[in-house]
């Protein structure tokens, strides 16, 4: 699933710290034998998902958290998850907030919105900066959490791409990429 050799290129952005622990349950599953499943995924179904990737991409997440600003009732989005995952031959060889990503017309992070017009922006800079895109997921937290951490709770995996699937036909995300046979916005 993980390359031999891992390159973290922005461990010190505001980014990091929240894609941190989803490294260390992917190592976690890589170390344990073929029967160790945590909410639901699986070492062998992600290994599988990652084989089918083309031979470079990319994989491309963005959550925001919504909520509401004190005693005022103004709403806010604020991105709590931003990075990109470059795959080669299966591996995941490379991770990267969005904070590493530099273009001019992408705008700053604190001011990344979880509209169309940014996550086309988005994939359009991984895609010239690093790979074609295979696989982009943006959405809530809430949709994020119910995501990862939902699941069979007595051990078994469970079917992840077809959950997520579900989620995108019920408007809670939006899935685009090369890999999407019909993109789900």
């Amino acid at each position: 699933m993980l390359a031999e050799e891992l390159f973290i290129l922005d461990a010190n952005s505001e980014l990091w710290p929240p894609v941190r622990p989803l490294l260390d349950v992917v190592l976690r599953l890589e170390r344990d034998d073929d029967t160790y499943v945590w909410h639901g995924w699986s070492k062998g179904q992600i290994h599988q998902f990652l084989q089918s990737l083309p031979a470079h991409c990319t994989l491309v997440l963005g959550v925001w958290e919504m909520g509401a600003e004190e005693h005022t009732a103004l709403a806010y989005e604020s991105l709590v998850i931003g990075c990109v995952c470059e795959v080669i031959g299966g591996e995941v060889r490379t991770i990267r907030t969005f904070k590493a990503l530099a273009d001019a017309n992408l705008p700053p992070v604190k001011e990344l919105e979880p509209g169309f017009e940014h996550a086309r922006e988005i994939m359009r800079v991984v895609r010239t900066q690093v790979a074609p895109v295979a696989w982009a997921l943006f959405t809530d937290k809430t949709t994020w959490d119910e995501w990862l951490f939902g699941g069979d709770d007595k051990g078994y995996a469970v079917d992840k791409g077809e959950l997520l699937a579900a989620f995108a036909r019920q408007g809670r995300c939006v899935l685009m990429g090369s890999q999407v046979r019909h993109p789900c916005v």
